[in-house]
């Protein structure tokens, strides 16, 4: 956002929406950063509400409303971003789990038991969908990317998420439910 690009008044000789942002841009910042937890995405945000405010055709609001407006903008798109961020952290599989945990060491016993494990594992696959376990399998044991699996069944790589994180709760809830037996 250069000042360059931004109209000095509206036609009655009142700043802008633009002017109005960009004069208060670091109070934006601020605000959108509470409710974001990050300053990088609310830099993002207010850039967000720069687009959004010039995209705007008439600006008919008067001088004292133009803040407030321009604030709910910010304020609303900040917690689209939060929600956003929340939802992709709570159901969106990690690629990255548990890579750090330290490899066993090889001995009868614990391949006794990591193919007893297995067992239940391939039990509780049985169980699922057909197409929930090909996802799983697909994913997981072979690599393939969400998206081209998503591409393979005709679904959204969201509902292909959602069914790997599924069929991966089912399969640590069962092998936890006979892991007496």
């Amino acid at each position: 956002m250069q000042d360059s690009d931004v109209t000095n008044a509206s036609p009655h000789g009142f700043p802008s929406l633009l002017q109005t942002l960009v004069t208060n841009r670091a109070g934006l910042i601020k605000t959108a950063a509470r409710i974001t937890g990050c300053p990088s995405r609310a830099e993002d945000v207010v850039q967000d509400a720069y687009l959004r405010v010039s995209d705007m055709k008439t600006q008919t609001l008067p001088f004292n409303a133009r803040l407030s407006y321009v604030l709910r903008i910010v304020r609303n798109l900040a917690i689209d971003t939060y929600r956003k961020q929340s939802m992709e952290q709570r159901y969106f599989v990690s690629d990255e789990q548990n890579l750090n945990a330290a490899p066993q060491i090889a001995n009868p016993e614990s391949i006794n038991v990591d193919r007893q494990t297995l067992g239940k594992v391939d039990s509780a696959l049985a169980q699922l969908p057909e197409r929930t376990r090909y996802a799983f399998v697909m994913y997981r044991v072979h690599g393939k990317p969400q998206k081209d699996i998503a591409a393979e069944l005709g679904v959204s790589p969201t509902l292909v998420n959602f069914m790997i994180r599924d069929a991966l709760t089912h399969c640590k809830n069962y092998v936890a439910a006979t892991q007496d037996l």
